[in-house]
């Protein structure tokens, strides 16, 4: 590099000619050189040529381009010649001529092509880095170099090291200038048959991506693929890379899609859609190039494809920028609309995009785009057909309709002056589908805005069209119809009022609502007249006019009721209450200018039109509304309305019998007030009229009450009068009254009770004769009996009426003795449980007293029905309902009679009621003295006696009856109103101390044997399962259990139970007093807002709700509240999560549950372990709730934990102190608790601040790694345990069920905090992990701890890398035993694992020390040896380079460990082997030396075992290396001395390495030693007189081997003789048991074999001597060998020992036939030919016989090949001897009997053999 990049410095310096010939040169060499040596001499030649190029000399220049002519003739077929890449780049950096660059990037785009892979990949992010400072041309070039590389490196992933290089690229050009020709690379695709660039490129891009060669396939998918895995590597920010990424989701290619559609998820999910830059480049995507006609046609950019848009438009709704980049927002709503190339889903799209342009684009642009875009829909909308039923163009015609919507809310000033489109929109309504009306609807609605404020001229329009719709069939256009009128128009539009009362009576309940809303008579109704003042109304006469106008016939009335109505009559109930409206409206506005006679005229039509909707035919509401609206009419017009219907009084009478009973009492007061008008005496005449009828025929109930009613009405009118009617027809009137209440049902006599009333309230009642001996009585003395039985009757409502006609009665009564009647009919409902007797007493009780705020004329004159319906106790405002009516005091007769009264009720109340033992009179007590309270609560004696009503309600707020409880927190609420200022005071602190619990005692209530205690069920039931409440049925209880003193536990629960139920009273009224106490709660606010924050949470809903009042009547700002005394909430909700009571307990989680969310360090952090502790606690509580409510706390304290130690989220100092706090106490509390709902939680809590708090984790991590390692075993199911412990009996592995509980673990949230605490881990971190890591390895319980400890070693060595070096001898020495010990596969595994990353790690000594102890192991026992296997394989794959030094040590013990009779061990050893080894052979030879001196240490050693492993090693030795063995003979020697002495067990493997080590090296043992193989022949010969049947048959074999192996002929002589006579040995233990020779095969089996001397190995024996003696040796032996073969062959053997007879005979007959063909010398021919008579005459007949009897196939085809080689000497034996053999016959007759082929085909061969020997012997006779 250095030489060529000084190589162009040297031509510079040089002049030109001295440059010219230089060139020639080179142009010599390079036309000279091989193509091998080319690539060599072009990295030299090319850079300093082409830097030539800068020489102003042209002969220079000229030879320079005859010299890149040649290299490019040279190369360009030659693609595997590479060119110099970075000195090209080099040059091409630093060159300023352009000559030169120009050159270069030619050169350097051809050696990018011929570059290895690895050289591309380095140069490529080179190539890139200040691009932007290039000329464009040279911009394009290396771009396309850029991309190609990337695609053929990137396509799968790119890795950190050149993703490092790739953010180099920091340069904003330069980056903005690559991933534009990336972007344009992923909008490429290959060009169609007609041509034409791709969509969002022009023709120019596209040639610019691809060159010279269409990218087309693979090439294309690679690149794309590529670009966007340097790009994701690049770590752009979202808003650079998003149009690359969407380009990519919207390609043809399925895996750039999948990969664009991942990546926008996972890298491009953030990025600012409101960024100006992005959307316009995402715009010019859509669009491609506008303008067009004023750019070349090759730069023209199209549009980008449907898909592409289609994502765009999913992008453009999501933006406000894209709502406001006019025109580009223009141009792509009509593009998606109108374009050539739209579809049906981007119409829809783009319907979708308008809406959102409506919603968020700025007024001022909409303005320039609303018109156009309206146009455009309203053209869409009428191209589509009405029956469109495809869903795509149903959702554009939605989009439609919402657009418009959202125009007229925008833009209302476009639709104001035409109601076109509110007439288009009705229309939609009654024709569009219905899935379609919904949106139109809302459309419609939104619509409607626009048109506030419009022309007369346009609202009278849409009167029309309202009117039109309002009654149509369509729902949707009546909904809208309604809707309009009621938001359009005004309240006083007269038409619209009109519409609104047509929509009253429509099917749709909604529609109604609408329609009761726009008359304001929806929920409103109740509303007075002073409520209703802000409402602007029409003027009665106005909206009579209009009602009229539009049905003239209105006003028809007929005596009989029998016209026909014109409405429906819930049209005509909505219009008359509206236009009772209108007339109390006006009344009011009127009051002060005087009553006009436009306004009586007016009121005079309405009387009309409500006489006409009495009409027969119309419904009981309407009468009734109808009837009532005239009462309320003539409450405030009563001479108008008595004088009118003074002339209708036949029209009122028969009203009196109508169906509906409130019309009848309507009609009743209408006759009341009619006779006002009346004279005297025609009102007279009226009363006895209606007197007359009561003795009538007609008994109808109707008819009864009506005359009733009306007679009480009538009468009270005309006693008020003066002159006051005849006294003769009041005592008639009022005795046939009296009649009645005595004659007649409860309901009656209740009416005619109601009459007698409404005549007291006028006048006082005169006495009556009760019979002709009597004087006068008073009617209440009369009436008194009956009362009290009516009082105590079942009809609520006749009670009702009578106990508060009592109280009327008594309003002008001046009479002791008749007020202790009436009081003493009234306390006897002192028991009664029936609320509404209970309100009407005390409504009585009022009257009584005196100084109620109504007067008679109310009552009697207008729709008053009763004081505790007017006020409504517990849902109104009493003081604003009571308003409208003023108290009558001068009707009071006597006031000295009236103190009685007042007394009388007062001792009642306080000293019987209020304070009795029963819940019903304290009921009843409470609910009357509220009533006097609030109706006669500003009378003077109320005033005196407020201090003690108060004490009487603060006592009742402890009442467990709600209605007790609520009426006295109201009574408290109405005292305070009352009272001065400090009574007040005084209450507020009563109420105060009430809620904290610290109240005075109340007064005790005497507890008698029925007295409640608890309410039923409370408490559960007795032990005969009958209830338990009284105090009678608590004390049996406690005197049945034996324990007495239990009623007092049970007090103290029911003093508790009023305790928790006057906190909940008095919550009641603080709600109340707290509206008005101001600042004089403020000191009582820090003892208040603790308990109330909790009494909010208590379980009894009640108390919620109570409490809930007081909060939101106390704290007008609940956050700032609960912020500036957050301290003492915290403080009282930890005190209380203790609490003996579990209400506490649970209102005090959940409180903190709620109020911890979304707190700050600064704020939590000094009760976060309280709290924590806290919620522990309350999960292990013994009730149910509070666990629950634990749970709960412990979900929002992780929360909250969590995001306080999250850096991300939390300063990193608040985040720390949190960690602090936190995690050791959940480490030492929670994980380790005994309640599984605590441990999961903390385990959960603890990953999750593993996860979210990054590195402030690290000083705790030592504890944090520990704990979880730990806790892999601890918190393991127990059943695994068990299962393993077990598993050997139920035959599952454990191995296997190991496993099986390491993954589980491994799937746990304690292993995935483990991997999170591997990320954190820095080097600093090391110092308190690795000795905690070591102390858990040495003592650590449980398989999944024990691997889980040894895996994060592996992990964390691998994270740290070089940093644990400094740790690697601790944990070696704690690894290394505990590898050794462990019992378990896996965990052993495992730790080994782990000692060999760390041994990598680790220094030469300790990694060479550990080597050697692992080495060791394998003399070790089972569990060592195990140990050094898995050691040694995992020093081989993880510490390889490591292990690779030490080979000598660790290679001779794998070799060795491979035969150990463990046949697991050795197999692991085995894969061991082939793993660290290439090939077997090689290896072997290369650390040779070191197997044999280990092998021969193992021999010497005195394990039995040892000496066994290493004779087969040494078996293994000889059979790989055969001869190559032979300088080792020292393995011979060392076997030799093991030889003789003691038998143990496996030392014929001893004799079965001397047989391998014979048959592989027995020259090189010869030659070192001659006398050896003697040596070597006596050793075996004498084991083989051993009496171990293993060991003997090894010798055997070893024998057999050995001569076979010397192959000396003088080892026949040595050893021939004992073989013989072992055989003779064994054939005489055979005699007298032997087995007949015609057995079947059976008798040959095993069973009937010799142990002792193993025939066959001796026979195999024999057979090697045959081999190696000479031919005169066996002839000499004939005899024995004869024997030999005979008793081998007789019955008494095995076959197998037969099969090895064979096999000697054949040996046998080969050397004899060698030496008759080879042998000269007569003599031995003789004794051979004799020796091969011998063979005929005697074995053959055995073979013959063998065949017969012997059913074994093998030994058929061993005996028929034997007889074979025999018959083939046959031609040896002479003439003479020939005849008296007579084989053949023999041999035939098994042919014909034999089965197997093979043996047949081999006897015939025989016969064959035998009739060419007669032929010979033929010829020579």
């Amino acid at each position: 590099m250095a030489e060529s990049s000084s190589a162009p410095a040297a031509a510079a310096a040089k002049s030109d000619a001295e440059t010219e010939e230089l060139l020639d040169r080179m142009l010599t060499r390079l036309a000279l050189c091989d193509d091998s040596k080319l690539q060599a001499l072009l990295s030299k030649l090319l850079p300093l040529a082409i830097s030539s190029l800068s020489s102003s000399s042209q002969l220079v220049r000229n030879k320079v381009l005859e010299i890149l002519s040649h290299v490019n003739k040279r190369v360009k077929h030659e693609p595997e010649i590479g060119l110099p890449l970075t000195e090209l780049w080099t040059m091409y950096m630093e060159a300023a001529n352009p000559m030169v660059k120009n050159f270069c990037i030619v050169y350097i785009e051809m050696a990018f092509e011929r570059a290895p892979l690895k050289e591309k990949e380095s140069m490529s992010p080179m190539i890139v880095v200040n691009i932007s400072k290039l000329p464009q041309q040279h911009q394009e070039i290396l771009m396309r170099i850029a991309t190609k590389v990337i695609g053929e490196c990137y396509a799968s992933r790119v890795d950190n090291e050149m993703a490092a290089k790739y953010k180099l690229v920091n340069n904003s050009r330069d980056r903005d200038l690559f991933l534009e020709f990336c972007l344009h690379t992923i909008l490429y695709q290959p060009p169609a048959q007609g041509g034409g660039s791709s969509p969002g490129l022009s023709i120019a891009q596209a040639n610019r991506v691809a060159g010279k060669v269409p990218l087309k396939g693979d090439l294309l998918l690679t690149r794309k693929l590529g670009i966007l895995n340097v790009v994701e590597a690049m770590e752009l920010s979202p808003e650079l890379v998003y149009p690359l990424y969407l380009a990519a989701s919207a390609d043809s290619q399925e895996p750039v899609v999948k990969r664009g559609e991942e990546l926008i998820k996972r890298k491009a999910s953030g990025a600012n859609l409101d960024d100006l830059r992005l959307i316009n480049r995402l715009f010019q995507l859509f669009t491609g190039t506008t303008g067009a006609e004023n750019t070349a046609v090759d730069s023209r950019v199209n549009p980008g494809n449907a898909t592409l848009k289609v994502k765009l438009m999913a992008v453009f709704c999501r933006s406000i920028t894209a709502a406001n980049s006019f025109p580009s927002t223009l141009q792509c709503i009509f593009d998606c609309i109108y374009g050539s190339a739209t579809t049906s889903r981007l119409k829809q799209l783009g319907m979708e995009f308008t809406v959102w342009v409506f919603k968020h684009s700025k007024l001022d642009q909409l303005k320039l785009m609303g018109p156009l875009i309206l146009n455009g829909i309203v053209k869409l909308l009428d191209n589509y057909s009405s029956s469109e039923s495809d869903s795509v163009g149903r959702d554009t015609r939605t989009f439609s309709f919402q657009a418009i919507g959202l125009l007229a809310q925008r833009l209302p000033q476009l639709f104001r002056d035409k109601i076109e489109m509110a007439t288009r929109l009705f229309h939609a309504l009654k024709v569009e589908s219905q899935s379609l009306r919904f949106i139109i609807q809302e459309a419609t609605n939104s619509l409607a805005a626009a048109y506030m404020g419009a022309s007369a001229a346009v609202l009278t329009e849409l009167e029309t069209l309202l009117l039109n719709n309002c009654q149509v069939e369509q729902i949707e256009a009546r909904f809208c119809a309604l809707r309009w009128a009621t938001s359009v128009f005004d309240s006083q539009h007269c038409p619209s009022r009109f519409i609104c009362m047509l929509g009253a009576a429509d099917s749709r309940l909604d529609i109604r609502e609408i329609a009761l809303e726009g008359l304001f008579l929806g929920k409103d109704v109740g509303r007075t007249i002073g409520q209703n003042l802000d409402r602007r109304y029409p003027k009665v006469g106005e909206m009579l006019d209009y009602i009229l106008k539009q049905q003239p016939r209105l006003l028809d009335s007929y005596e009989m009721r029998e016209q026909k109505l014109l409405f429906p009559s819930q049209v005509y109930v909505a219009m008359i209450k509206f236009l009772l409206k209108c007339f109390e409206a006006e009344l009011v506005q009127n009051s002060s200018i005087g009553r006009s006679s436009e306004f009586l005229s007016s009121v005079e039509r309405m009387c009309l039109l409500l006489e006409h909707a009495m009409a027969f035919e119309g419904s009981v509401e309407l009468h009734s509304t109808s009837s009532k609206a005239l009462v309320s009419i003539g409450s405030y017009l009563p001479e108008m309305v008595s004088s009118h219907f003074a002339t209708r009084i036949s029209w009122l009478k028969q009203l009196l019998n109508h169906v509906d009973m409130d019309t009848r009492e309507s009609v009743a007061r209408l006759l009341g007030i009619a006779s006002s008008s009346l004279p005297l005496t025609a009102s007279s005449d009226l009363i006895r009229e209606l007197i007359s009828s009561f003795s009538g025929a007609n008994k109808r109930f109707e008819v009864q009450h009506g005359t009733l009613c009306a007679t009480g009405y009538v009468t009270a009118d005309c006693v008020s009068r003066s002159p006051s009617i005849q006294e003769e027809l009041l005592k008639n009137t009022l005795k046939c009254l009296v009649d009645i209440v005595n004659s007649e049902s409860a309901t009656l006599a209740s009416i005619s009770m109601q009459a007698l009333g409404h005549i007291g309230l006028s006048a006082p009642l005169p006495s009556l004769v009760r019979d002709s001996s009597s004087g006068k009585v008073s009617i209440l003395e009369l009436l008194n009996e009956k009362l009290s039985k009516l009082l105590s009757g079942d009809d609520t409502k006749a009670v009702q009426k009578i106990v508060i006609s009592i109280g009327h009665m008594c309003v002008k009564e001046a009479s002791a003795s008749n007020m202790k009647i009436a009081l003493d009919l009234i306390f006897s409902l002192c028991r009664s449980k029936v609320e509404d007797i209970l309100f009407a007493a005390g409504e009585a009780l009022s009257f009584l007293w005196g100084g109620v705020p109504v007067t008679a004329d109310v009552i009697l004159k207008t729709n008053y029905t009763s004081l505790s319906m007017t006020s409504n106790f517990l849902m109104g405002d009493m003081k604003s309902s009571l308003s409208n009516y003023s108290s009558d005091e001068k009707n009071v007769a006597s006031e000295d009679c009236r103190i009685v009264v007042r007394d009388t009720i007062s001792k009642k109340l306080f000293d019987v009621l209020l304070y009795s033992n029963r819940k019903e009179e304290r009921c009843a007590g409470t609910v009357w003295l509220l009533s006097l309270t609030m109706y006669c609560g500003h009378h003077p004696t109320i005033q005196k006696m407020l201090p003690e009503i108060q004490e009487a309600f603060s006592h009742l707020l402890g009442e467990q009856h709600e209605l007790t409880q609520e009426l006295a927190s109201q009574g408290m609420s109405i005292v305070y109103e009352l009272g001065d200022t400090s009574m007040k005071k005084n209450l507020v602190a009563a109420l105060v101390t009430t809620l904290t619990g610290s109240g005075k005692r109340k007064r005790a209530i005497k507890l008698v044997e029925d007295s409640e205690v608890f309410q039923e069920g409370t408490i559960g039931e007795s032990l005969s399962g009958g209830k338990l409440s009284t105090y009678k049925e608590l004390c049996n209880l406690a005197n049945e259990m034996g324990q007495p003193d239990l009623i007092y536990k049970f007090m103290d629960l029911a003093n508790y139970q009023a305790s928790l139920n006057s906190k909940r009273g008095a919550a009641f009224g603080f709600s109340k007093i707290a509206k008005q106490a101001g600042d004089a709660l403020q000191p009582h606010l820090r003892l208040l807002i603790p308990r109330l924050v909790r009494y909010q949470y208590d379980p009894d809903k009640n108390v919620q709700d109570a409490m809930a009042h007081i909060w939101k009547s106390l704290v007008a700002d609940p956050k700032r509240t609960i912020d500036e005394n957050l301290d003492y909430i915290f403080d009282d909700l930890l005190i209380q999560c203790g609490s003996r009571l579990w209400r506490s307990r649970e209102a005090s989680c959940l409180a903190l549950a709620d109020i911890i969310q979304g707190r700050k360090f600064d704020q939590v952090g000094k009760h976060l372990k309280k709290i924590w502790v806290a919620a522990f606690r309350a999960m292990d509580d013994i009730k149910e709730t509070v666990r629950n409510a634990g749970d709960k706390l412990c979900r929002a304290v992780t929360s909250l934990t969590i995001r306080l130690c999250d850096v991300s989220l939390t300063a990193a100092s608040d985040a720390s102190q949190s960690m602090d706090i936190v995690l050791p106490f959940l480490l030492a509390e929670g994980i380790l608790s005994k309640v599984d709902s605590i441990r999961k939680a903390s385990i959960g809590v603890v990953m999750k601040l593993a996860k979210g708090a990054g590195i402030a984790v690290r000083p705790h991590l030592s504890d944090l790694v520990c704990c979880m390692l730990e806790s892999l075993s601890s918190l393991e199911d127990q059943g695994l345990n068990y299962v393993e412990l077990h598993a050997a009996n139920v035959g599952i592995q454990t191995e296997k069920l190991e496993n099986l509980r390491l993954s589980i673990a491994k799937g746990s949230p304690m292993w995935e905090t483990l991997d999170l605490c591997i990320n954190v881990v820095d080097s600093k971190s090391l110092e308190m992990l690795v000795p905690r890591l070591a102390n858990l390895v040495r003592s650590g319980v449980g398989l999944n701890t024990r691997v889980g400890v040894a895996t994060f070693i592996n992990l964390l060595v691998q994270k740290v890398g070089v940093d644990i070096r400094p740790y690697s001898n601790m944990l070696l020495r704690s690894l290394f035993p505990v590898v050794k010990e462990e019992k378990s596969t896996a965990a052993k595994r495992a730790f080994a694992g782990a000692l060999a990353i760390v041994l990598k790690y680790s220094t030469q000594s300790q990694a060479e020390k550990l080597i050697e102890d692992t080495a060791a192991l394998h003399t070790g026992d089972r569990n060592a040896q195990i140990s050094c296997v898995y050691l040694l394989k995992s020093y081989s794959s993880i510490a390889s380079d490591i292990l690779s030094g030490y080979n000598t040590v660790i290679i001779p013990v794998i070799f060795m460990s491979r035969f150990e009779d463990d046949k697991h061990i050795s197999g692991l050893f085995e894969e061991l082997w082939e793993e660290s080894t290439s090939g077997e052979r090689i290896t072997l030879q290369l650390y040779m030396g070191e197997i044999v001196s280990l092998i021969c240490d193992s021999i010497a050693s005195s394990s039995w075992a040892s000496k066994r492993k290493s004779a087969k090693a040494i078996c293994k030795l000889s059979e790989v290396l055969g001869d190559s063995l032979s300088s080792y003979l020292v393995l011979l020697k060392s076997l030799m001395k093991e030889i003789p002495g003691r038998l143990w067990e496996g030392k014929e493997a001893l004799l079965d390495a001397i047989s391998a080590l014979s048959a592989s090296n027995h020259k090189a043992i010869s030659t070192e030693d001659p006398s050896l193989p003697g040596t070597i022949l006596s050793l075996v010969s004498s084991a083989c007189t051993k009496k171990v049947k293993k060991y003997r048959e090894a010798a055997f074999s070893c024998l057999e081997q050995v001569i076979k192996s010397f192959g000396n002929p003088e080892f026949c002589h040595l050893v021939f003789p004992m073989l013989f006579d072992m055989c003779n040995l064994a054939s005489s233990s055979k005699t007298g048991r032997a087995p007949l020779a015609s057995d079947s095969s059976k008798a040959e089996s095993d069973d009937a074999e010799d142990v002792s001397i193993p025939v066959d190995k001796l026979m195999n024996c024999i057979t090697s001597c045959i081999q190696v003696a000479s031919v005169t040796d066996i002839v000499e032996n004939r005899k024995k060998l004869m024997d030999v073969f005979l008793l081998s062959l007789s019955p008494g053997f095995q076959w197998t020992v037969k099969v090895s007879a064979f096999s000697s005979v054949k040996e046998l007959c080969s050397r004899l036939q060698s030496n008759l063909d080879d042998s000269q010398e007569i003599s031995l021919h003789t004794d051979t030919t004799t020796f091969i008579h011998e063979l005929f005459s005697s074995v053959s007949p055995k073979l013959v016989e063998c065949i017969s009897t012997i059913k074994i196939s093998q030994v058929h085809i061993a005996a028929s090949e034997c007889l074979l080689e025999i018959t083939q000497l046959g031609r040896y034996v002479s003439a003479t001897n020939w005849t008296g053999i007579g084989l053949k016959g023999e041999i035939a007759q098994l042919i014909e009997m034999e089965k197997n082929e093979q043996a047949r085909s081999t006897l015939k061969k025989c016969i064959e053999n035998l009739e060419k020997s007669e032929q010979a012997n033929a010829k020579t006779k």
